[in-house]
C-alpha cells in the first residue's frame, strides 16, 4: 500500500512537471525550478541540506542548490519521482513518512496555490488526521517566534497551542489548512482567524511562522 509520503511525492512531481521550470511558487523568491532543486538537495545532499538550520553550512547549501537548479528540469523531476539514494535513511518507510509527508504536502500546495486558476484539494479524513497528528507535535516549534499567543483549532474543537502569550489569536480550519498557515503560508491558507485586530494583523503579516 502506498504511504502518504509516496503519494504526496508523486503529486508534487506531477505538479512541478505540469507547471514547468519558470512558474511561481508560494516560496518567496523561488520559481518551480528552485523548489525542485531544494527537494532534491534535501534528500541527496545531507552535507549541504543542513544549511537550512546550521548557519555555517548555509553557503554550501546555496551553492549546491544552485548547481542542481542548473541541471535539466526534467532530470530534477525524475530525481524527485525516484526518491532518495539507495542507502539514504529516507528509504526507510518510517523515516519517509515522518520526514516527508508534511514536506511534500506543503510544497505541492506551494506550486498549486501560486497558480491563478488553482483549486482546493478534497482530502480524506484519514489524511487530515495524519496531518493533525504531525501538527500537534510540531506546533510549538512552528510558532515559537510569533509576536502573539497562537492557538490552532480544528472544526471539531481539537486544539494545539503554537505559542503561549497574550493577546491570543485563534486560527480555525482543517489540519491541512492549519499546516499551511503554521508553515508561513498565511495568505494562502483557508482558515478563520479570531482575536484582537492588531494581534491578527501582526500574526498574518509575520515572517516568524515556520521553520
Amino acid at each position: 500500500m502506498s504511504t502518504f509520503a509516496k503519494r504526496e511525492r508523486l503529486l508534487l512531481a506531477d505538479l512541478l512537471e505540469t507547471a514547468g521550470p519558470e512558474a511561481p511558487t508560494l516560496c518567496e523568491g523561488w520559481l518551480t525550478r528552485d523548489l525542485a532543486a531544494h527537494v532534491v538537495v534535501r534528500e541527496r545532499r545531507p552535507d549541504a541540506a543542513g544549511g537550512t538550520v546550521i548557519k555555517a553550512l548555509a553557503p554550501r547549501l546555496e551553492k549546491t542548490t544552485a548547481e542542481f537548479a542548473a541541471k535539466p528540469y526534467e532530470e530534477l523531476i525524475q530525481l524527485i519521482r525516484t526518491g532518495p539514494p539507495r542507502f539514504s535513511p529516507f528509504q526507510l518507510k518510517q523515516v519517509d513518512e515522518a520526514a516527508n509527508t508534511v514536506e511534500f504536502y506543503v510544497h505541492a500546495e506551494d506550486v498549486r496555490r501560486a497558480q491563478p486558476d488553482w483549486s482546493q484539494r478534497e482530502l480524506d479524513p484519514v489524511f487530515q488526521d495524519a496531518l493533525w497528528s504531525r501538527l500537534e507535535r510540531t506546533a510549538r516549534l512552528l510558532g515559537r517566534g510569533v509576536p502573539t499567543g497562537l492557538v490552532l483549532r480544528r472544526p471539531d474543537g481539537q486544539t494545539a497551542v503554537a505559542h503561549r502569550g497574550t493577546p491570543v489569536v485563534t486560527v480555525t480550519g482543517e489540519p491541512s489548512e492549519l499546516l499551511l498557515f503554521a508553515f508561513g503560508r498565511q495568505s494562502a491558507a483557508k482558515v478563520e482567524v479570531d482575536g484582537d485586530e492588531n494581534a491578527i494583523a501582526q500574526l498574518t503579516e509575520s515572517r516568524q511562522l515556520g521553520i
